[in-house]
């Protein structure tokens, strides 16, 4: 009756090691300055998912981060770098780009000026707080 106990309990133990193995990781991207994050974190998510394709990854932007998701909008420092492209190319690989409505109100824009794989949530940093506590996304912010 001990080893059958014993068995058992080592039997939970795998299951619960097997089922948090499998859980996939979940990530959350912050983003509030375009200028000195976006192109750095569009590499990183690049290489993030190279590595764990699996790695269900949302970007939220607010105050200026929201600029790269802008249409026609262009890293300041390499004039070559098309934005859209980037982001088009990260959405097709599952990446989720969140603008936060708040900042659209404050800055008055629209959500019209921004490209179509933007997505839109009603406060980054609520969205962000979210995530974490939630739904256990860790956080990174590049």
């Amino acid at each position: 009756m001990r080893l059958l106990r014993s068995f058992i309990a080592l039997l939970g133990v795998l299951l619960l090691a097997t089922a948090a193995m499998a859980q996939e990781i979940k990530v959350v991207y912050h983003i509030d300055s375009a200028d000195t994050q976006a192109t750095r974190a569009l590499r990183n998510i690049r290489n993030h998912l190279d590595v764990a394709p699996k790695t269900g990854i949302i970007v939220v932007t607010h105050a200026d981060g929201v600029d790269f998701l802008m249409e026609s909008a262009k890293d300041p420092k390499n004039p070559n770098i098309d934005y859209a492209s980037l982001v088009s190319a990260l959405r097709a690989r599952g990446v989720r780009f969140e603008v936060c409505e708040i900042t659209l109100r404050n800055r008055n824009l629209k959500k019209d000026q921004f490209i179509l794989d933007a997505e839109f949530t009603p406060s980054g940093v609520v969205r962000i707080g979210e995530l974490q506590a939630r739904d256990h996304y860790a956080y990174i912010k590049p």
